[in-house]
């Protein structure tokens, strides 16, 4: 009968290394690392897919040769090349006027397609583009194409059901003469028109509200650590093997803390302030 060296440790005791991490511990590591991942996917999963019709002008008072215009928020950088604007019309359909896109979205993400009068001037001080249309009052739409992929499109007016609505969701408002048609935000495209797109009194030609998505700051990886510390802490007892027991995936929003006892996340919560106005996030 051998006898085993006595080594001095309680029975149950770690053999681990001093400053070793347990393979348990890894994982929780690794799920908070992922449910942080989860969760700035979840603020930003708000945020439109670009290019985007952001503000439409088509019924200046009096004359609209060379006042109107279409704006259009994407990526800095990103070629417009192969891309057209297309008028719906609400009456029976008909596709026109068509204005095939060229150059590039400028620094500022913001491009201006102004219309131009018969002797090729325009009143418009931000165009990018310069090009001879006229979309019409509503109801009537305006679709953004990329051959034959629709990536954005605005309805406005009050359609019968016998006309045709080639916006998305919802038809916005068709707005009195002298005002234009924008997005609330130019970032954030919830795929219905009527929620989007709101009057403006005062056209804003190259000029755009953005959504402020919060980025993983300081506060976040406050938090973080936070959370890390109390799942570790806590060293939940689940049916398994393993000191440590398996740990909960974390959530992504109200209850994305929940794991350490509280609701402390909570701040991440379905809506946001932004610039006074409430927004609510999908």
């Amino acid at each position: 009968m051998h006898k085993h060296a006595n080594t001095g440790r309680a029975k149950g005791q770690s053999t681990a290394r001093p400053g070793a991490v347990r393979a348990p511990a890894i994982g929780i590591l690794r799920r908070i690392r992922g449910g942080i991942a989860g969760l700035v996917l979840c603020l930003a999963g708000s945020a439109s897919a670009t290019p985007v019709i952001s503000e439409v002008f088509y019924d200046a008072i009096g004359s609209d040769n060379g006042h109107s215009f279409v704006e259009i928020y994407g990526i800095a950088g990103e070629l417009l090349e192969g891309l057209t604007l297309e008028g719906v019309n609400g009456t029976n359909g008909a596709i026109g006027p068509i204005v095939s896109l060229r150059g590039v979205i400028p620094a500022d993400g913001v491009f201006v397609v102004a219309d131009v009068d018969a002797d090729g001037m325009t009143t418009v001080l931000a165009a990018d583009q310069l090009a001879n249309f006229d979309f019409q009052n509503g109801p009537d739409s305006i679709v953004l194409m990329d051959g034959s992929v629709v990536l954005d499109a605005v309805g406005y007016g009050v359609f019968s059901p016998t006309e045709v609505f080639a916006g998305e969701g919802a038809p916005a408002l068709d707005p009195p003469a002298g005002s234009s048609l924008a997005r609330q935000f130019a970032d954030l495209d919830r795929d219905d028109n009527a929620i989007d797109f709101v009057v403006l009194a005062n056209p804003t030609p190259g000029s755009v509200e953005l959504l402020a998505v919060p980025e993983p700051g300081t506060g976040l990886l406050t938090l973080t650590g936070l959370i890390g510390l109390a799942v570790l802490g806590r060293r939940r007892s689940v049916r398994g093997s393993g000191p440590l027991g398996r740990v909960q995936p974390l959530p992504c929003f109200n209850h994305f803390a929940r794991s350490g006892g509280s609701n402390s996340a909570s701040f991440v919560s379905n809506a946001a302030s932004v610039s006074g106005v409430r927004t609510s996030f999908h």
